[in-house]
């Protein structure tokens, strides 16, 4: 199955989300659903049942305090190529490397994590000057939360758009 290790958010941050998206100036491609928002900490890819199984032991493990996160920036990963256009969230890159030092002996380790939301996939833009004046002109209300826990999940492809199940959570201290 194809899996992935992830943070949900409070229906409150995700409507906040959602008014960011509909700000967004004109494109070619999808928001990402509400339901599937989430900030990915570990994408493991296709494992089977016994390698889940070793996995939910070594989470299991983790000993983490919760924290807090902030949603503090709107961006794009290459302003030539526009295909993801994200939030960054703060304070999540101590839990992910406890989860890459806990898995270090199924996956290697993150080279370059940066922690944030894919609000939407781009596939195309007329005018990649203006949108990116567009997307600047946005203003990201600071939003910050608490995070108790991150999942163990699958994703499930349809055509239609992704459904994502946990297959376990991982409360923090």
């Amino acid at each position: 199955m194809r899996t992935f290790i992830s943070i949900d958010f409070p229906k409150e941050i995700l409507i906040e989300i959602e008014k960011i998206q509909n700000k967004l100036p004109f494109f070619i491609g999808k928001k990402t659903e509400l339901e599937n928002l989430h900030l990915t900490l570990k994408f493991l890819g296709e494992i089977d049942e016994k390698k889940t199984g070793l996995i939910k032991d070594k989470l299991r493990e983790i000993k983490f305090k919760k924290f807090r996160a902030e949603i503090d920036e709107i961006g794009v990963f290459s302003k030539n190529f526009i295909r993801i256009i994200w939030l960054h969230l703060t304070n999540c890159e101590e839990l992910q490397k406890e989860i890459d030092n806990k898995l270090k002996d199924f996956f290697q380790p993150e080279k370059r994590f940066m922690s944030h939301i894919t609000i939407a996939r781009v596939k195309k833009i007329e005018d990649k000057k203006r949108f990116l004046d567009e997307l600047k002109k946005i203003k990201i209300k600071k939003m910050s939360f608490d995070i108790g826990c991150f999942k163990l999940k699958k994703s499930i492809l349809t055509s239609d758009k992704p459904f994502y199940e946990a297959l376990e959570n991982y409360s923090l201290n």
